[in-house]
């Protein structure tokens, strides 16, 4: 578009020598790609930036005005685009982590059964594929073992019965992921996991399906917005599916 029929939009933004804000660079990036020339005005110390927002009656920068009208901060822009729903209308619902750990986990096991067989289409891929997910939800766990043991408490039978069970489950998880990526140690992986699966399991399916209760799944961590259902109980068949099958395929090879 010819820069005279380009939109024009005011963008007020904090640039110090000891902070530049990432949400005024995310606005000027979101307002250029939208094809806006965008008149950028720093804000180049504490009190200008304190008098712009005493001036102008709000709480944060950067701020962004259209035709004259004060859209507000980065938040709010991505709204007036159209990239997000308002405030009101979003759910605290959302699968985004574990879409990304299943599908990482995905093709990582298939580039290990590339590099390991030359062909992505094994059976050892689907065991790689389920061992490194749960790597990968334990490790979603252990970033705050404290908050995710408290989430768990809500639903688990062992761990209302014996507290520290919130706590060890996640390296459980973890122990065993790793020996089963490893193809290793089978005897013990699997007892583990089969343990651990099947606990969660019945866990999760009477939460869900026989009490009717609406829980937040600790699967991926303790601050998730992934409902307890489906998701847990699909990590808590894969470990058991893994217990059952590890032993038999070690004695079927041998």
């Amino acid at each position: 578009m010819p820069d005279d029929l380009r939109k024009t939009a005011k963008l007020y933004r904090m640039v110090m020598t000891e902070h530049l804000c990432p949400y005024g660079l995310k606005s000027k990036d979101l307002l250029e790609r939208e094809d806006f020339e965008v008149e950028d005005h720093h804000l180049t110390t504490r009190d200008e930036t304190d008098a712009f927002m005493q001036e102008h009656g709000v709480e944060t920068t950067p701020q962004t005005w259209i035709d004259g009208d004060r859209i507000g901060g980065y938040d709010e822009l991505r709204v007036h685009f159209g990239k997000d729903a308002p405030e009101a209308e979003r759910s605290d619902t959302s699968y985004r982590p574990v879409i990304a750990i299943f599908s990482v986990a995905f093709l990582m096991a298939l580039g290990l059964s590339w590099f390991s067989f030359q062909t992505i289409f094994t059976l050892r891929a689907l065991e790689w594929f389920i061992a490194i997910s749960m790597c990968f939800l334990a490790v979603q766990k252990l970033q705050d073992v404290e908050s995710f043991s408290t989430m768990f408490l809500n639903y688990d039978l062992l761990a209302q019965r014996w507290v520290p069970y919130g706590k060890v489950y996640p390296f459980g998880e973890a122990f065993a992921g790793i020996l089963m990526v490893a193809g290793t140690l089978t005897w013990l992986s699997a007892p583990v996991a089969l343990f651990i699966g099947t606990i969660g399991a019945v866990s999760v399916f009477k939460a869900v399906y026989i009490d009717k209760r609406e829980l937040k799944c600790a699967c991926v961590g303790g601050d998730s917005n992934v409902p307890l259902g489906f998701v847990s109980l699909t990590e808590n068949v894969m470990m058991i599916v893994m217990g059952v099958w590890m032993p038999f395929r070690v004695n079927l090879m041998g």
